[in-house]
Order: structure tokens, then C-alpha cells, then sequence
């Protein structure tokens, strides 16, 4: 393996989950073929059948178009989506941030009362029941709003106020890096081994 990998695809990336199949993590396209040609991991197809080295590098050559490659002196061997680690059953304990960024991710930048997706820009957070009617800044009482929905709701509560949630605000279990920025799912090979909601850290933790 050390000299036949002359081109890897730069922007792929590879979700790790432990022999238990739990996302761990996400690595990148070279980390995952050490694992995978040293015999400490395997890919896992989106028919959840499970390949060493040598048996994924033969199937590739039976796949054409739509998938990332990389290429050897002699072969291309397509670019697993899933890789599942033979020994390691740990996960690692994550704490989900309490931050803007991450409420922005568990609502998918959506308006919680009027469903409208809009750049960040456009979007404010809002207390479910208001601070001056007992309300905390909590996950479970803080949701994306709009201008307009936040204009219209004030200081009162989703029911004062003649409006509807679209779901209810719960505090997300996630693991990060699993998601673009936009919020979405990398690929779709990965959506049976995650949770509802993924992201990544950013800003500092709100406080009530």
C-alpha cells in the first residue's frame, strides 16, 4: 500500500463506527485505507455486508460512475462511504454545546411557526414562553423564528399569540461532524448510522 496510492479524493470523507456499528467519528479517505489494508477495519456497503481490503478493491472494478475513486498504479478502487472498526467498542462521550449554531442545526435554519427556511440573517432565536412569563433559556424553550413570526408572537406564548409550533424543542443527542454546515447529512450511506440531529460546535454556550 505505501507506494501504489498516488491520488486520493481530497473532499471525501469516511464515517467510522465502532464494532458495535455507533458513529465514532469521520475520517478522511487516506486514515480510512490504512485501516482498511491493515486489517483493523472493514467497508460496509449500503446493504450493511461488510468487505476486507482485498475483497472491496475486486468489487470496484465491477462500479462505474457516480462514486469517488482512488487511483494506484494498476486499479481504482472506489472510496467506501462506511467503515466499521473490528476491535474498538467505545464511543466517545460528547457533550452537546448549548450555542446559536447548534439550535440552528437542530431546526434545519427553519422557522419553528411558519416552516420558512432562511439564511441566518433572517432569523432570530425565540423564547417558547417568554422570560417575562417564567421562561428559561433552555433547549427546550428556545427555538428559530423568523423576523415576522418573532414580531407577530412578542411576549407571548405560542398559544397567546394564535400560533403553532411545528415540533417540539428537545434537547438534541448528537455526535459532531457528521453534517455540512447547511445542517444536512453528507451522504446518504451514512443516514442509517446516525441520530437526529448532527453538527458541529461553534459559538460559546448560552446561559439562562
Amino acid at each position: 500500500m505505501r507506494a501504489c496510492y498516488v491520488a486520493y479524493v481530497t473532499n471525501a470523507a469516511v464515517l467510522v463506527l465502532n464494532r458495535h456499528y455507533q458513529p465514532i467519528h469521520v475520517t478522511n479517505v487516506r486514515r480510512a485505507f490504512s485501516l482498511l489494508y491493515l486489517g483493523v477495519a472493514r467497508v460496509i456497503d449500503p446493504e450493511f455486508k461488510t468487505f476486507d481490503f482485498e475483497t472491496w478493491a475486486e468489487l470496484s472494478v465491477e462500479v462505474h460512475g457516480g462514486h469517488d475513486f482512488i487511483h494506484t498504479v494498476n486499479r481504482a478502487i472506489r472510496v467506501p462511504r462506511v467503515i466499521v472498526l473490528q476491535l474498538y467498542d467505545r464511543i466517545p462521550k460528547t457533550k452537546v454545546r448549548f450555542s446559536r449554531h447548534n439550535i440552528y442545526m437542530r431546526d434545519g435554519n427553519m422557522c419553528q411557526y411558519c416552516g420558512r427556511e432562511l439564511p441566518r440573517a433572517e432569523l432570530n432565536l425565540d423564547h417558547v414562553v417568554p422570560r417575562a412569563q417564567g421562561g428559561r433559556t433552555t433547549w427546550e424553550n428556545v427555538v428559530c423564528c423568523c423576523v415576522d413570526c418573532n414580531l407577530s408572537k412578542g411576549a407571548r406564548t405560542p398559544d397567546q399569540a394564535g400560533l403553532k409550533l411545528m415540533k417540539p424543542p428537545l434537547r438534541p443527542r448528537w455526535t459532531p461532524t457528521f453534517r455540512t454546515n447547511g445542517g444536512r447529512v453528507r451522504y446518504r450511506e451514512w443516514l442509517p448510522f446516525l441520530g437526529v440531529a448532527d453538527a458541529s460546535y461553534w459559538n460559546v454556550e448560552l446561559e439562562d
